[in-house]
């Protein structure tokens, strides 16, 4: 039971041990579980109108005039009518209702859409199509190929030989390469049989729900034996099921008990530092307004004894009424009066503010990505001025930062090197999208999507160069990948690493074509020629080898070895022959490095018969020995792989979205720092970090923190700090002293070092590090490093950083991402923004801001964020300005009226002050203001860190608005009062009455603050000046029209101050007495602003200077180059490889589909050039899409006959 949406009930007891039984509801029911069913909404029908209301008065200000209005109804005291507050509170509350209720029936709709979704599931021993929200723990449910997984499931049988399926992860960690699981094999015997699956009551006995992604333990009990259960039998929800045709599944944990749901945090209410800060502030000026009153009343009561008693002949007291009631009275009466301090208006405004701010980050077309059709999106519209204060920004890596997409760049061969475009004057052209590209027409089998440039290397493949032709052949035997060609010609490649796949893509498209394999034999196409190689070993790649080899027998009965791995580790086994060819591809490979490309290099050698014999034979003895199996198979390794022939190397970029590496060098010139948190590999993660050039060469040191205990961890960590800052042996003890003793600090202040550092964490050392004996001692380490980089990462971990950071360090954290693994860090940050991306819609659902491409973060931040946050500390400012103005002065006439709660304003005045007069003005100013347009915002990112440093708006920013409202209101109300006092009219009559005083006053503050509204603003636009011109306007032409002689007549009680403004405002007096007033209020601010200026100009005066020099438009911006690194460091092979792929495939564990029927020779066409230009993208996705969009044309088998020899030496 909940009452508005809030447990009231005993807590759950903790499952310690999840037991069902297949197929059996009744009992799985008992046990309470969750169902299917996932919610992410706030609100339901009955639980809106009273949870958003509790939810709204928890801001101080709503209360506060909640109260108001309760006094505002007592007769005795009110000198105001109520409808002064009710209806600008109940507009804002309406308003901020109906916004929160339009947010979340967003929500519900995605609820609805995933919890609608259909699947079969084994009912009454039958299949049938339920919602996902029916499906319950216990069922046996089936997927289909590419379908999303259900719920967490245990694996029961599959379409696969050996119970196999293939499933992406994407949602999970963010890798798209595929991963296989399997089936037991007592299950798996099951097949697709729905009789024996309706029979199937196997009981599990497993941990209860948790957020390891990476770990399961579980029993099965089933026909009287036990069986144990782990990870790799286990699909869970949010992946996708690929190349499979079918399998089944029984149901573990369901809905919110998912580990994909207990990694996604809960949804927290999030409000800016602003909203915080104003909520101090508010009970600051209650607290003042509490003390104002309490002197007036003071006052009053003194008056009352010595002075009240003078004026009861003509003006009687109630019947009751004592001085000490009078004095008790008056304090509440001079709260409503004086509650003007903090108009509800303000709130109103800051509501149209953030609404308007966020219409114009959905209406910049600079973020709007035509390729996609995506605009940018500003899903909650209360957090724009946060984005002007952002220091820590956390970002994912697959998808964020890069496309998902490999690319076949370049590659050395024999010592010449391909892959650049080179001029009639041997410059090196920079490749661009409208370049001509090879054309691949003479291969009916290339990927349309392959992109190349260089027209030299084709020209050798026909040309039937050796080295050409053995480097490709292989790319297109040494490699796991698995083929699935559907139909003629229509391939798809599924790679376990997306490096893997653009090798094998690269090979295909230049003649050498992967067409199938089986656990003894990979079939490739090689120039139109189909040939099948025997397999007979794969030396597998592990994290130690770093390399990868094959041994296969050609057609023609000779004998190979083909490797490719790390530079480092292929070098040392070369022949003694290779060493000048070693020393050219050295330098291409440096070249490579330069560019931020992946590197391989590649070898092979051939093998004798006899010694290859004797080997295979102690290879096999190894592989069963029961003793140091490994030692010794990685000694027959080592052994076999020596005295190779260096081939060349390949080089593939790991495509970074348009822009990457400027957004990261803007963002960091504006004191921003960026943490990336990734599920990818070590390898991975640092070679992107350089390619970003958030890693550099430059740097003093990049540490990687990678030990596996929590001694370790802590000691890689001191060491780090040592090195950072030297000579600081005593502050470190003292600092472990204390953190030993459970001291610690409540703010982690930022350090000063020298020099530049990285810092590299792996996620079993990350996992220590968060543990609360040792986050602090993490935190500062990482905080006095330039770049931090954690790599394989879950989903949790992302958001438990992110807590760390926001927990100790004073600022505001951004977390951006596009997957569901990254909704949990989204969520956890002030400001979550999500990337529409390859990975689904989880990221953007869960987000606060969401656009197409990461490098639309930095118009977000330095354009947007600055603007909004710029503009809301003006309208602060201004606002509290404004009204403390305008209320002082009430608190000096109350010692000229005997503390009697008369209100120095007409009454009409004070309701249309912040209505009419002041409100368009203001919020012109708030909405288009700029103190610099958008390219000088790029121009000089360091605009930016006054925001973080809250320089705008602060409590000391606010006290000096008060004193300056305060010297304001002394002006506005002592000035009129000496220029009134014993005046006289032209004519002789007395001027000084209380309705010209009062009209003299309320037409001095609203020429005062339009002055002050001149003066703030640094943008003036049409609408502008329409606001304020237009505003003063209206004070007069509404002034003339309410005290005229006919508004009189109709409404007597209502307008008193008849004639009042006709006879004022004709006296030059008044004139003057304005003008003086006006410039004596402005003049402390133009004396402030000179003087600084001079003296001590900031960051914006400085820019703005630069500006107005250069009297024309800002310079263009500098034309985008190529961002080019020198590096010698090379990335490793494989990054997201696992080890044991290898032996997956030679042992039948792999998808083997009946291939189709070969074509022949004939499926090239003749080469021709084509001078279309095409778009330079992906040479290879993982996620599985067509290769081939089209089925090829059928030609004659000649096309590459005149190229190739009859007799070829392979």
């Amino acid at each position: 039971m909940s009452f508005f949406g809030l447990e009231c009930v005993r807590k759950k007891k903790r499952e310690e041990e999840r037991r069902l039984k297949a197929n059996d509801r009744d009992y799985n029911l008992s046990f309470k579980y969750a169902t299917n069913s996932i919610k992410t909404s706030k609100y339901n029908l009955l639980t809106f109108l009273p949870l958003n209301l509790f939810e709204q008065f928890q801001r101080i200000a709503n209360a506060y005039f909640l109260v108001l209005l309760v006094l505002q109804l007592i007769p005795a005291i009110s000198s105001l009518s109520w409808f002064t507050t009710v209806v600008p509170l109940v507009m804002v509350l309406i308003f901020t209702a109906g916004k929160d209720g339009l947010d979340d029936i967003n929500r519900h709709r995605s609820d609805r859409k995933v919890n609608n979704r259909k699947v079969q599931v084994l009912i009454n021993g039958e299949l049938r199509s339920e919602k996902w929200m029916d499906v319950q723990v216990g069922d046996i449910i089936k997927l289909e190929n590419n379908q999303f997984v259900t719920a967490d499931l245990l694996l029961l049988s599959s379409s696969e030989p050996l119970n196999l399926v293939y499933i992406e992860t994407a949602e999970l960690d963010g890798e798209t390469n595929l991963k296989v699981k399997q089936a037991l094999t007592i299950t798996g015997d099951m097949g697709d049989s729905v009789a024996d699956l309706a029979a199937f009551n196997g009981e599990v006995r497993c941990e209860p729900p948790n957020n390891r992604l990476d770990r399961f333990t579980g029993t099965l009990s089933y026909a009287g034996q036990k069986y144990p259960l782990d990870n790799e039998k286990i699909l869970l929800r949010g992946c996708t099921l690929r190349n499979t045709d079918w399998c089944f599944g029984l149901v573990i944990f369901g809905g919110q008990e998912t580990k994909l749901m207990q990694n996604c945090g809960k949804t927290t209410f999030k409000r800016t530092s602003i909203d915080r800060l104003m909520n101090e502030l508010v009970l600051c000026i209650f607290g003042f307004l509490v003390i104002m009153c309490f002197i007036l009343a003071i006052g009053n009561l003194i008056w009352e004894v010595h002075e009240g008693s003078k004026f009861t002949v003509f003006l009687p007291r109630e019947e009751g009424i004592n001085a000490g009631l009078s004095s008790f009275l008056t304090f509440f009466s001079y709260v409503i009066i004086l509650n003007t301090v903090v108009p509800i208006s303000l709130y109103v405004s800051v509501e149209i503010i953030r609404l308007g701010n966020s219409f114009f980050i959905e209406w910049d077309r600079k973020m709007y990505h035509a390729r996609s059709d995506t605009p940018a999106e500003a899903r909650t519209t209360t957090l724009n001025e946060e984005l002007g204060q952002i220091k820590y920004i956390f970002s994912d890596k697959t998808g964020t930062l890069t496309q998902n997409i490999m690319t076949f760049n370049k590659c050395s061969i024999n010592g010449k090197c391909y892959g650049d475009v080179i001029d009639y004057s041997g410059q090196r052209l920079e490749i661009t999208e409208d370049m001509e590209s090879v054309d691949f027409s003479f291969n009916s089998l290339a990927d349309p999507k392959f992109r190349f440039y260089d027209h030299s290397l084709v020209e050798q493949v026909k040309l039937e160069n050796t080295e050409v032709h053995t480097f490709f052949r292989l790319l297109a035997l040494c490699h796991t990948v698995m083929a699935e060609e559907k139909s003629e010609g229509d391939l798809h490649y599924q790679a376990q690493s997306p490096d893997e796949g653009a090798l094998v893509t690269a090979a295909r498209n230049f003649g050498f074509v992967f067409r199938s394999r089986t656990p003894e034999s990979v079939a490739i196409e090689e120039m139109g020629v189909h040939r099948v190689y025997q397999l007979l070993a794969i030396l597998d790649f592990n994290n130690v080898r770093k390399r990868m080899s094959v041994i296969v027998r050609s057609p023609e009965g000779k004998l190979s070895l083909y490797c490719k791995g790390a530079d480092t580790i292929i070098y040392e086994r070369l022949h003694q022959s290779c060493t000048k060819l070693m020393d050219v591809t050295t330098e291409h490979l440096n070249e490579f490095a330069g560019d931020g490309l992946r590197t391989l290099a590649l070898a092979y050698k051939d093998l004798d018969e006899a010694y290859f014999t004797e080997w295979k034979q102690r290879h096999h003895e190894a592989s069963i020995a029961l003793d140091e199996r490994e030692e010794k198979l990685e000694k027959l390794y080592e052994e076999i792989e020596k005295d190779l022939l260096l081939l060349g190397a390949s080089a593939i970029e790991d495509k970074l979205q348009d822009g990457v590496a400027q957004t990261i060098e803007q963002l960091a010139k504006a004191d921003i720092k960026i943490w990336v948190l990734t599920g990818d590999k070590q390898e991975t993660a640092e070679n992107i970090g350089y390619s970003c050039n958030m890693l550099r060469e430059e740097m003093n040191e990049v540490f990687v923190v990678a030990a596996h205990t929590p001694e370790g961890v802590r000691e890689e960590l001191r060491n780090a700090r040592m090195t950072m800052k030297p000579g600081d042996e005593k502050e470190e003890e003292n600092f472990m002293s204390k953190s030993i003793l459970g001291n610690t600090p409540k703010i982690v202040p930022d350090e000063v070092i020298s020099g530049e550092f990285g810092i590299v964490i792996n996620g079993h050392s990350l996992a220590y590090a968060l543990e609360p004996g040792m986050e602090v001692e993490f935190l500062r380490t990482a905080c006095m490093c330039k770049t931090v980089i954690c790599c394989r990462v879950t989903p949790l971990q992302k958001a438990q950083v992110v807590e760390l950071v926001k927990r100790y360090k004073k600022a505001v954290t951004l977390a951006i991402g596009d997957g569901a693994n990254d909704v949990s860090m989204i969520k956890a940050a002030h400001i979550g923004v999500g990337i529409s991306g390859q990975e689904g819609m989880q990221a953007v659902l869960a987000s606060d801001f969401s656009f197409a491409q990461f490098r639309f973060l930095q118009r977000l931040l330095l354009v947007h964020g600055r603007w909004s946050y710029l503009r809301m500390c003006k309208f602060l400012r201004y606002f509290f300005y404004k009204n403390f103005s305008f209320t002082f002065v009430h608190f000096w006439y109350a010692f000229f009226c005997g503390f009697s709660a008369q209100t120095v304003y007409d009454e009409w005045f004070i309701t249309l002050f912040n209505l009419v007069y002041t409100a368009l003005p203001v919020l012109g100013m708030s909405l288009f203001d700029q103190d610099v347009s958008d390219s000088w915002s790029f121009e000089y990112p360091q605009l930016y860190v006054p925001g973080q440093r809250n320089l705008y708006f602060s409590k000391t920013a606010f006290v000096k608005c008060a004193l300056h409202s305060c010297y304001c209101s002394l002006v506005l109300f002592f000035i009129p009062y000496g220029a009134l006092y014993d005046t006289v009219r032209n004519d002789g009559r007395d001027v000084a009455d209380y309705q010209t005083f009062a009209l003299l006053v309320q037409t001095c503050l609203c020429i005062a603050v339009c002055i002050q509204l001149g003066l703030d603003m640094s943008y003036w636009t049409i609408v502008n000046h329409i606001f304020v011109w237009g505003s003063l306007a209206m004070y007069f032409i509404v002034t003339f029209t309410m005290y005229s002689n006919g508004m009189y007549q109709i409404f007597t009680g209502s307008f008193a101050f008849v004639g009042s403004a006709r006879s004022a405002l004709s006296q030059p007096n008044v004139w003057l007495t304005i003008l003086l007033t006006s410039i004596l209020c402005a003049l402390p601010v133009l004396t402030h602003r000179f003087l600084f200026i001079q003296l001590r100009p900031t960051i914006n005066q400085k820019v703005r200077l630069k500006v107005l020099e250069a009297k024309v438009a800002p310079p263009p911006p500098a034309r985008r180059t190529r961002m080019r690194r020198t590096s010698s460091r090379r990335s490793g092979y494989a990054f997201s490889h696992a080890q044991g792929y290898g032996d997956l495939v030679t042992s039948r564990k792999y998808l083997h589909r009946p291939p189709v029927k070969q074509r022949s020779a004939g499926g090239f066409t003749p080469t021709s050039r084509t001078l279309a230009a095409f778009n330079r993208s992906a040479g290879y996705s993982p996620t599985g899409h067509n290769l081939l969009n089209s089925k090829p044309e059928v030609v004659e088998p000649t096309s590459l006959q005149m190229y190739r020899t009859t007799d070829r030496d392979f």
